[in-house]
């Protein structure tokens, strides 16, 4: 495993992360969670990822009792605020309310004193963001936050952040968590750069594209038994799996084949030549799938490769 700077930090974390979305708390039974945790740590990941949302608060339950073995100052450790956690006005958001009271729930769930990193999960318009980032510097001051980050906010809502916390000197965002795979880049046009002129890192999630780049799913065949595009409720991954998507895994698949790699090492590996990502979150339901992904850390692909794949791509 190697290990990368999170964006102008000096915290290093390793090119593979494990997330809980989708997955611990009740889509994975537990002892195949702790498997996965376990495997994953003994391999090298030194970061881990879960947020208060997921299985409303169950996925953070399971991640905090599988890390308790472990020597704390050993591993990262991320949650998130924002998404609705009960049925009243003040359960969602970012005010200072949810924020704090959410933190320290989550805290509880964990069973540890203090998380590394904790986002908020989306951007909140209804609240105004200096109230949002004052009670981030709190908790930052307070010692229950070490780093603050964001995830899928736009590059106009990173810039206003950092303006914002460096004008009334309040700890800045250091982190971004958005989508980003080879089947969706957004993020190339304008976060990337934003946060590259402001010392800010990726942590990217889905970089596998719900599953659609390890190459299971295939155009005209039903989904396989057992899989996420098989369950009702996440039936098209997302618009992800398309029949124009799948024609690229195929040829992408070759690329793959010729490098003697498989499909998920060249997709992770491909995300990893971006400078600004410190780091690939991915999710899985066994051990083996730690073991299949970790492979992508460290492998280099040269500019011909690159540009093959970008011609696919297009």
């Amino acid at each position: 495993m190697e290990y990368r700077r999170l964006g102008n930090t000096g915290l290093k974390v390793s090119e593979i992360s494990l997330g809980s979305w989708l997955t611990y708390g009740g889509y994975v039974e537990e002892q195949n969670a702790t498997s996965s945790i376990d495997k994953a740590y003994d391999l090298g990941i030194n970061f881990f990822d879960t947020a208060n949302v997921y299985m409303r608060g169950e996925a953070e339950i399971v991640v905090g009792k599988a890390l308790k073995k472990y020597q704390r100052d050993s591993y990262v450790l991320a949650t998130k605020v924002f998404w609705p956690m009960g049925d009243g006005p003040n359960d969602r958001g970012l005010s200072r309310k949810h924020v704090i009271e959410q933190c320290h729930a989550s805290l509880k769930r964990l069973n540890t004193d203090y998380v590394d990193i904790y986002y908020c999960h989306r951007y909140d318009k209804e609240t105004p963001l200096e109230e949002t980032l004052r009670a981030l510097d709190d908790l930052v001051r307070q010692g229950k936050v070490l780093y603050v980050g964001v995830s899928e906010w736009t590059a106009e809502q990173i810039s206003e952040a950092v303006h914002l916390a460096d004008k009334k000197l309040l700890d800045r965002i250091v982190v971004n968590q958005p989508q980003y795979s080879m089947l969706e880049r957004y993020i190339e046009k304008e976060v990337i750069p934003v946060s590259e002129k402001h010392g800010i890192g990726q942590v990217v999630w889905s970089p596998l594209a719900q599953g659609v780049l390890t190459g299971k799913y295939r155009k005209g065949e039903k989904a396989p038994e057992g899989s996420r595009a098989a369950q009702e409720k996440y039936n098209g991954l997302f618009g992800l799996l398309s029949d124009a998507n799948l024609d690229k895994v195929e040829l992408l698949k070759e690329v793959a084949g010729d490098l003697s790699i498989s499909l998920p090492t060249l997709a992770l590996a491909w995300i990893l030549r971006q400078q600004n990502v410190a780091s690939a979150l991915v999710g899985a339901s066994r051990p083996e799938q730690v073991e299949e992904n970790v492979k992508a850390s460290g492998v280099k692909l040269n500019e011909e490769t690159l540009a093959r794949i970008e011609d696919i791509l297009r």
